[in-house]
């Protein structure tokens, strides 16, 4: 049966109707595997939303979530949706002026915190506060009121609240605001962004589409639900009926994925990075036949065609048999045993991965958004068969794209966001009177249809010559390099391009064990002139890719790893330049020399109901 979804809550009616499985949500306790169906998620959302207005939140008011992955994430979610308030999900990482600042602009009266840990990231913030809002939580804690007091609230009140749900559910249009998404950023305090139902539904029903997973399919979820990607992901595979297990930990993905027998998952390009060290790691200790058997798979890996585009030869196919035969499959058997889909997003991943975890049926299909856009504006399509290597894929059906004149990517359509929250100047800014809302990023047509994108505006830089340089561009390129984990390109204003290097260690290590280097640490590592001689000669290989005033002439390796726990990584894993630049501001002095920073500008760059017998989800899990 067909249901029209137009609010977010009408998927709850859907998944009832046409998708009624015992295991649409699951999640761990005290490591076991604890399943809802579609009946109790509609159910508990319900309940939720009664216990709610008993507390007498109204429509239009701000709630926050604070919370690790889990099914009480969802029932929250809804029950928000239901009633009308407005659901704010925020990071659990942030640090503390993000999060007071948070706090006092969402005006939010009601805090939802899933952990002690995560309560006690956030009292710092609390104590700035001159109004606080309510706080309940969902483990068990000595002096807090848990949200399990909110369900039993519903339940006792339902009668009650009934006939209100349903008056406020019929009068929520699709134009209606749903959700205040705050941007994590690179700079600056964090922006709101104000998303309706209709951006939210028209989004996720759109990409859905071109998702061939089927019921069947169990994937799991690990990035955070706060963060749209996820969020709109999480919606996608409800529609489609897919069954959700949320990961224990990061710590626990691998045996997470093997023990539901995952077939797919949503991933940013760091954690593909991760499964790829280990399973390059993997071989260094198999012997000599069986070890060259497993790195001539990677290199066969690298440069896997799916046949898409260009017809392949018999005797590559052959070979794509042997070493899925020999080293793929088993690679699978660690993560599931099952042929995947991977949706990839966030930030650029090196195309080298993208072919790799292909050639092993891991397939991973990249796509692009912004927050601002709920969120995916382009994405690989495998249904209809519109998948590009190295692009993030053609727009999305109902979404208007196009370019203006410096190549800036545009688009228009039900998708692009309400504005920002109490900034109607901004919000004039990035959305012009036609209704396009610019990116901000820079990108490309590849083949009349697959978007490409090459830079962020705001990053492009010029060189002394006047030449412009696209550093986004190049540290994609030369972040291929299974020597390289991240890079930063700068030189603005000075005479040549240069590179702030954080190697990859566990490749490094390999390489420097194999031509016997001694070393105490990774800092006695990279000043060896091998291992400095050896980066050149990587380098060299992508400079001829590269105009000349895009080559890089110099760089400098530096010993730590750039994560989002030591902030030089924002929470979507993006390069935060200013910090970078900063930090290593000495390493810049020595490529380019010292100089009038006011006269050269080489900083300013980085700049669903029955009662009885019921299953209580929320659960003791500090």
């Amino acid at each position: 049966m067909e249901i029209e979804i137009t609010r977010l809550f009408d998927l709850l009616d859907h998944l009832v109707v046409n998708h009624p499985k015992d295991d649409i949500l699951a999640g761990k306790v005290n490591g076991e595997w604890v399943r809802y169906s579609s009946h109790d998620y509609y159910k508990y959302a319900h309940f939720m939303a009664y216990g709610l207005m008993e507390l007498g939140i109204q429509p239009g008011d701000r709630v926050i979530t604070i919370s690790n992955n889990c099914p009480e994430w969802n029932f929250m979610d809804m029950a928000l949706a239901l009633m009308g308030a407005i659901h704010v999900p925020v990071y659990p990482t942030l640090a503390t002026e993000n999060y007071v600042h948070i706090f006092r602009h969402s005006e939010a009266r009601l805090i939802l915190v899933s952990s002690k840990v995560l309560l006690n990231r956030i009292k710092p913030a609390l104590q700035q506060l001159e109004t606080k809002p309510d706080i309940y939580t969902l483990a068990a804690i000595e002096g807090e009121r848990r949200t399990l007091e909110i369900l039993k609230l519903g339940i006792a009140s339902r009668e009650k609240h009934l006939a209100e749900l349903e008056q406020r559910k019929e009068q929520t249009k699709p134009d209606d605001w749903l959700t205040l998404i705050y941007t994590s950023g690179t700079t600056g305090d964090p922006k709101g962004v104000m998303l309706s139902h209709r951006n939210i539904c028209s989004n996720f029903l759109a990409h859905a589409k071109v998702n061939p997973m089927t019921p069947d399919y169990n994937v799991l979820s690990f990035l955070p639900l706060n963060h749209v990607f996820e969020r709109s992901m999480n919606y996608h595979f409800q529609y489609l009926g897919c069954s959700i297990y949320y990961a224990e930990s990061m710590g626990t993905l691998q045996r997470d994925m093997a023990d539901i027998g995952c077939g797919g998952f949503c991933a940013v390009p760091r954690v593909l990075e991760m499964f790829y060290d280990k399973l390059y790691a993997a071989g260094k200790d198999f012997p000599a036949i069986k070890k060259a058997i497993y790195f001539r798979a990677f290199k066969h890996g690298m440069r896997f065609d799916n046949g898409i585009i260009k017809k392949v030869s018999i005797w590559y196919q052959i070979m794509q048999w042997f070493y899925d035969k020999m080293v793929y499959r088993h690679w699978r058997d660690k993560f599931g045993g099952k042929r995947m889909i991977i949706i990839s997003g966030g930030s650029s991943i090196p195309e080298r991965l993208v072919r790799l975890f292909s050639a092993a049926g891991m397939n991973i299909y990249e796509g692009y958004g912004l927050s601002e856009t709920s969120p995916v504006i382009a994405v690989n399509d495998p249904v209809d068969g519109l998948v590009r290597f190295g692009t993030v894929g053609p727009s999305l059906s109902g979404t208007e794209m196009k370019f203006a004149e410096d190549g800036e990517i545009l688009t228009r359509g039900p998708h692009v966001m309400m504005g920002y929250y109490k900034d109607p100047e901004y919000t004039k800014q990035v959305i012009d009177e036609d209704g396009w809302f610019h990116t901000g990023d820079i990108g490309k047509l590849i083949a009349g249809r697959y978007l490409k994108i090459t830079d962020r505006k705001k990053d492009i830089f010029k060189l002394s010559a006047g030449k412009y340089v696209a550093p986004q561009v190049i540290e994609n390129k030369l972040r291929e390099s299974e020597y390289i984990d991240q890079v930063m390109v700068i030189g603005e204003h000075q005479k040549i391009a240069a590179a702030i290097i954080s190697p990859n260690f566990n490749t490094l290590h390999y390489w420097a064990l194999k031509h016997h280097l001694h070393y105490r640490d990774n800092m006695q590592l990279i000043a060896l002139p091998e291992v400095n001689k050896k980066m050149q000669e990587v380098i060299d290989v992508y400079n001829k890719e590269f105009a000349p005033h895009e080559q890089i002439k110099k760089f400098r390796l530096v010993s730590e790893e750039w994560t989002t726990a030591n902030g030089l990584l924002s929470p979507t894993l993006k390069v935060r330049r200013n910090l970078l630049q900063n930090k290593y501001k000495d390493l810049v002095i020595d490529i380019f020399g010292k100089q009038d920073d006011s006269k050269s500008g080489l900083f300013s760059s980085f700049r669903s109901i029955e009662l009885p017998s019921i299953k209580l989800p929320f659960r003791d899990n500090s």
